[in-house]
């Protein structure tokens, strides 16, 4: 694979010499010398406000400048020449160059600015009234005006169809993204992210590395026909991102800052002194146990009998602040355009010590070489630090008020609930070293070779990327953080990515007849190793994880593998009269996860079809509609879902005793599938773009359904082979939604406008098929007919009373026990009785944003939901725990005076696992901004070019059933999740629970002259 990728860039680099030689060549010609004449002038809209970043060219010529900040440009042109002046969302203008020297120019609204913006598709850019996939991009208000430490932040519940859930608040943490639900049971479901032109997924980084200042535009990719050119790559949907590239100029420093505070939107604050008190009494009345003491331990007693309380998550929690600044510098001549910027973020989360500290910094450039030859780079480097030992909120909420927070001499207490050893002190973990590093340092290239003569319109572009993505973890818990012996742990690994594109496209007009053609060739190669070394037994705890050859017993270990895709695609796309569209589309992959027995390639296939209905004659009339609009497209995507080496049958080491030495052996770890192959699923859409009364009302309405087949499930298999399960292409799914995005013009007034965008999506998934066999997995919870992922447990319909007969449903039950149906009527509660209480993943999702401007001021109000999820509540579900913990004061508990129908009694153990299924709906006040922008009489004054001042707040209020911290958010219950919890920064694990946090910065944006 690694030759196959150096031979393929060498063979693009000779061609592209020799092109470059002979073009070269054939443009050697005498220039003549004319007159020039300097022209000056100012690019106004229809209000007479600046328009900066217009373009001015002369037409027939390559020269071409933009207007500064005030709108104010420069450019040198003949008598007799035309000069074009265009900028997005305005008719372009031209003017004949005359003896005037001194223009205004004024540029009128385009109405049409929506079917004429070009747009960011898989390798290119199209007309937005040329599109005939299902791509939708991301409002530029929502990127520009937003104070979000990743783009994913700006995207929810602002794009139908694109469902991004925060399931945790940690500091650093990437939202999850879900592009038209859930196709596969086990393959990952995230989108493949593209940045500019090179991608992001796979090389070890994230869109956290992204600098959202850094952004110009956003689009997402959703049917087949927009993803099927990214192959095995976009069954999930594909998010292509581009970042600010320089413009013609004089140098623009720009800087954005904002800073802030953090609270926890919700807090499930735990009972007081008297609550915990009265809890144990009823507790103790509840098993029939004799109260000897008012508090359960004896440690508890002397604050107890002193009156004093400890506010455990105020001792845990703290203000958090974040802070952001980003400074960039842009411009350039006709032939070099620049973008350089540099990013510090800062955050102190609101749990004692989760901390993230981000610095970033990136250089674009493009240079014209020639006329027909374009160089340039889009080079970054982020790094990531999330050092520091952190608090533990679950034990926090979980700790007596009564408990003893320090010892005498100034340390935290290991048991403060002491001899209780069931909960250590929340803040442990602050006493240890944490080492969470990640560096993404990025360098892509491109060079563009446009043919001049009978071969205009066709173009060559080599793409080259190459990331290197280090990672460093290291951690040393000692004495005063609970582990006497001592242990330090480090893991270091690294992800070398490289990635090479060869693209040629050609456009054609013939009369009414447009053609363009894309054709690739490229290659992907990822490269992974780690090193992990361990060591337990030190002395004392001065040197810790940087001396670990002091520890008494160490262990070592390492991993390696390598990941290859080579791919070849076509796409013709060709319009009669801006009337009639198709786009065909063809790729084929090849992966190196495959096994033996198959090709290890792929072919996906797509076609669609667009009518402008607009452009028709019999539409000239209709003077209501400014766009009419049908889509309709078919294709197939694939989906690798599976990790690399999963086709190989593996053995693991072991150590085991032999002649009372300790011997290294193998077991059986992994049985490959040699025929694996790739997941495939075909899709279908439909969808009509409208715009009507001058485009004050428009969106877009899509229908789709995906069919997908050969899911990779772990097939059973009898133990006695020595495995327990194999992977196989045997499971199917269904898929189907609709999305809806409305935008409308309220009012527009000189001085006040209003407007407002609406999105809804619904999305409903089934599972056809698991195994060929019919039958359901009830391990898995996965049914045939069902969604992917669903709730299954007992149907709670309340809590047995004092009196009430038990005999004929639940004999086991006492006064006090969780009351379920018995659905198999065999007069017991038994695993029979289960039965399917809802989906976990919304059934629908939407977004309202209100814009108000009014003259210099402008406000945004966004409204985000969520409705038709259910899922496990552990905030409700102690268990046998209930007793030894204190417990929220909103949750309560039953006793026979209080009778609840809701919650059990204290000696309720929950014996059957009920998980306390809920209603997780819920409705968002997601962000509030209000900003002012200076006039631009007040610029000059200033000597500014643009000065922005803005308050905004985030995740403000929340509207909802669901009991508990956020019903959004993941809450692990004691001791589930992953054990190395300690070392990672975002780890889905107990220790590192952390709610819903309500953000209010303070921002600025200045642009300098």
């Amino acid at each position: 694979m690694k030759r196959k990728l150096l031979d393929t860039s060498k063979c693009a680099v000779m061609f592209l010499f020799v092109l470059i030689l002979s073009l070269g060549n054939s443009n050697n010609s005498i220039a003549q010398t004319i007159a020039q004449i300097s022209i000056s002038g100012k690019v106004k809209d229809n209000k007479g406000n600046p328009v900066p970043g217009a373009s001015i060219s002369v037409k027939g010529t390559t020269q071409v400048v933009a207007s500064d900040a005030n709108g104010n440009f420069k450019i040198s042109a003949q008598k007799g020449q035309s000069l074009v002046i265009s900028f997005i969302g305005y008719v372009t203008n031209t003017v004949l160059v005359a003896n005037d020297t001194q223009l205004s120019i004024v540029l009128a609204e385009d109405k049409d600015k929506n079917l004429q913006d070009v747009i960011v598709v898989g390798y290119g850019t199209q007309k937005r009234s040329d599109v005939t996939g299902s791509i939708v991009s991301v409002p530029k208000a929502r990127l520009s005006q937003l104070p979000v430490t990743n783009v994913l932040q700006s995207i929810e519940g602002a794009v139908a169809g694109v469902n991004v859930s925060t399931t945790s608040s940690v500091p650093g943490s990437q939202p999850n993204a879900l592009i038209r639900g859930q196709n596969s049971i086990t393959a990952n479901a995230g989108p493949y992210v593209v940045v500019d032109g090179v991608p992001l997924t796979k090389t070890g980084g994230s869109l956290n590395d992204i600098n959202p200042n850094d952004i110009a535009s956003v689009e997402v990719l959703k049917d087949a026909s927009a993803t099927a050119i990214y192959g095995t790559n976009g069954s999930n949907g594909v998010i292509l991102i581009t970042t600010k590239r320089g413009t013609t100029g004089k140098p623009v420093i720009r800087y954005s800052g904002y800073a802030g505070i953090d609270d926890i939107a919700h807090i499930l604050q735990p009972g007081s002194g008297v609550d915990y008190v009265q809890k144990y009494a009823d507790m103790l009345k509840q098993t029939g146990q004799v109260q000897q003491r008012p508090v359960p331990n004896i440690g508890e007693l002397p604050a107890y009998n002193a009156g004093t309380t400890t506010d455990w998550v105020k001792e845990a929690t703290q203000q958090g602040v974040i802070q952001d600044h980003n400074v960039s510098i842009s411009g350039g001549s006709q032939d070099v355009k620049y973008f350089i910027s540099g990013d510090y973020l800062n955050q102190k989360g609101v749990i004692k010590g989760y901390d993230f500290k981000r610095i970033g910094l990136r250089s674009n450039l493009d240079v014209n070489v020639t006329s027909f030859l374009t160089i340039g780079t889009s080079l970054f480097l982020t790094s990531n630090n999330f050092d520091g030992g952190r608090a533990n909120l679950l034990l926090a909420t979980a700790m007596s008020p009564y408990g003893q927070e320090y010892n005498a001499n100034g340390t935290y207490a290991i048991y403060p609930m002491s001899p209780e050893q069931l909960y250590t002190n929340p803040l442990l973990g602050l006493k240890t070293t944490q080492i969470r590093r990640t560096t993404n340092i990025n360098g892509n290239g491109y060079a563009e070779v446009k043919f001049p003569g009978a071969l205009t319109g066709l173009k060559f572009r080599l793409n080259a990327g190459y990331t290197y993505f280090p990672e460093k973890r290291a951690s040393y818990i000692g004495r005063l953080a609970n582990d006497l012996n001592g242990t330090a742990s480090s893991f270091n690994a690294s992800t070398n990515s490289y990635t090479v594109e060869n693209i040629l496209t050609y456009s054609k007009d013939i009369k009414k007849h447009h053609f363009d053609f894309t054709a690739l060739y490229s290659a992907q190669e990822r490269q992974y190793s780690s090193t992990t070394a361990g060591a337990v037994g030190f002395i004392n705890d001065e040197l810790g994880m940087n001396n670990m050859g002091a520890g008494a017993t160490q262990t070592s270990g390492s991993n390696r593998d390598r990941y290859g895709l080579n791919s070849q695609m076509g796409r013709l796309f060709y319009s009669y009269d801006s009337k009639y569209l198709l786009t065909l589309t063809a790729r084929r992959d090849g992966s190196s996860v495959f096994g033996a027995n198959t090709t290890k390639y792929g072919v996906f296939p797509s076609a669609a079809i667009g009518w402008n209905i607009i452009n028709e004659d019999f539409m000239k009339s209709a003077k209501v509609f400014n766009n009419l609009k049908l889509r309709l497209s078919y294709g197939k995507t694939g989906n690798e879902a599976v990790d690399v080496y999963r086709t190989i049958t593996t053995e693991g080491s072991l150590r085991s005793p032999f002649n009372g030495i300790s011997t290294i052996g193998v077991a059986p770890n992994n049985l490959g599938n040699t025929s694996l192959q790739w997941e495939t699923t075909k899709t279908a859409n439909i969808g009509l773009d409208f715009g009507i009364l001058n485009n004050r009302i428009n969106g877009s309405i899509e229908a789709y359904q995906n069919k997908t087949s050969g899911l990779l499930l772990n097939r059973a298999l009898p133990i006695i082979t020595g495995y327990s399960r194999v992977l196989e292409n045997i499971g199917k799914t269904t898929n189907k939604g609709l999305e809806i995005t409305l935008n409308t013009q309220n009012i527009a007034g000189k001085d006040f406008r209003w407007e407002t965008m609406f999105v809804f999506a619904t999305n409903k998934n089934k599972i056809t098929d698991l195994y060929g066999d019919g039958k359901d997995d009830l391990g898995n919870r996965w049914f045939i007919g069902k969604p992917i992922r669903v709730v299954y447990d007992y149907q709670m319909t309340g809590v047995w009373q004092t009196g009430e007969d038990v005999s004929k449903q639940d004999p086991t039950a006492k006064p006090g026990s969780l009351k379920f149906a018995d659905l198999t009527s065999d007069g017991k509660i038994t695993a029979d009785d289960r039965t399917i209480l809802g989906q976990i993943d919304p059934k629908w999702t939407g977004g309202l944003t209100n814009t108000f401007h009014y003259k210099n001021i402008n406000l945004s109000i966004f409204i985000q939901t969520a409705q038709g999820m259910t899922r496990n509540n552990p905030d409700l579900s102690y268990g046998d725990e209930t007793g030894r913990r204190n417990t929220p004061a909103e949750i309560g508990y039953w006793t026979p005076e209080n009778m609840s129908q809701t919650r059990p009694a204290l000696s309720y153990n929950n014996t059957l696992g009920y998980g306390y299924a809920s209603d997780a709906s819920y409705t968002r006040i997601k962000d509030v901004t209000l900003s002012y922008v200076f006039a631009q009489s007040v610029l000059d004054k200033l000597h500014l070019g643009g000065l922005t001042v803005y308050a905004s707040g985030r995740n403000l209020h929340t509207f909802t059933k669901w009991v508990g911290w956020d019903p959004e958010q993941t809450t692990y219950s004691r001791g589930s999740g992953d054990g190395n919890a300690n070392q990672q920064a975002f780890a889905a694990d107990w220790t590192n629970n952390y709610p819903l946090t309500r953000t209010f910065v303070l921002g600025l944006n200045v642009s300098l002259r």
